[in-house]
């Protein structure tokens, strides 16, 4: 699993207590991040040099892309290079965003990269047509989640700003698209009111990881074993398994440093 940064502990907490059983990797890409500002040519060879990295260090039977704004550059790429399943944080944040709707108005807010790739809105259309989607970028999320600060009046005045198109849209549920964003659900929702339903793509691809490696025969025979959960980051360590600690667990607390190729 891998994400450019933090935001991705959101899906490795979910798959550890739906998954317990079994070992996972997680690569927080925190020497360049964020990713959503970024060109998404070059998100995509971030994306390919870590799942590579990956797949002939640890030998890994799947890959999660905990990363909205790497699934949206690289998902299918992944896919067509790797010989093992390959799941983002899209599809699955997408299903439950329509399941969470009642009036068929809805929000998507993410990272610039995601956006204005237009991969949430082509999943959208996919699922259902009929969908009225509202979306906004938010640059700004990302950095104060890196820097541990997910309350205070900075960022509420932020989110008042960025988040008024999806206020205006009406929408009574909003997909956080972004992994870093559920860290500041509870500003968001003062922001979007309580009549809007906030939707985390964490746990639905906990669930969609789960069903895929039982599909495919990949579970961990030993059930009732518990997993080895390793925590690896390409900048500073130790700030890493600080703040992660924080906001996962104390599993990070021996986090390890991987330095990349590309810069």
């Amino acid at each position: 699993m891998f994400d450019s940064g933090f935001g991705g502990l959101t899906v490795a907490r979910a798959v550890i207590d739906l998954l317990p059983a079994e070992d996972l990797v997680y690569l927080g890409d925190t020497g360049r991040y964020p990713y959503g500002s970024r060109a998404i040519d070059e998100v995509r060879g971030f994306a390919l040099e870590i799942a590579h990295h990956l797949l002939d260090t640890y030998q890994i039977k799947t890959l999660v892309v905990a990363c909205n704004t790497a699934t949206a550059a690289a998902l299918q790429d992944l896919r067509s290079e790797l010989d093992i399943p390959v799941l983002g944080v899209i599809e699955p944040g997408v299903r439950s965003l329509l399941l969470a709707s009642q009036s068929r108005r809805v929000g998507v807010i993410g990272t610039v990269g995601t956006v204005n790739s237009g991969a949430y809105q082509e999943a959208v259309v996919r699922s259902d047509p009929d969908i009225e989607l509202f979306t906004c970028a938010c640059p700004g999320f990302v950095e104060f989640v890196e820097r541990g600060v997910c309350q205070g009046p900075q960022v509420e005045i932020l989110a008042e700003r960025l988040l008024w198109p999806v206020v205006e849209g009406g929408v009574d549920a909003l997909l956080l698209g972004c992994t870093h964003y559920p860290y500041l659900a509870r500003t968001i929702g003062e922001v979007m009111g309580t009549d809007v339903v906030l939707v985390s793509s964490a746990d639905e691809t906990a669930f969609a990881l789960a069903g895929d490696l039982a599909k495919a025969g990949l579970l961990h025979p030993e059930a009732d074993r518990v997993g080895k959960h390793r925590f690896i980051s390409s900048g500073d360590v130790r700030a890493f398994a600080a703040l992660g600690s924080r906001l996962l667990g104390p599993e990070l607390a021996n986090a390890e440093r991987w330095e990349p190729d590309a810069t």
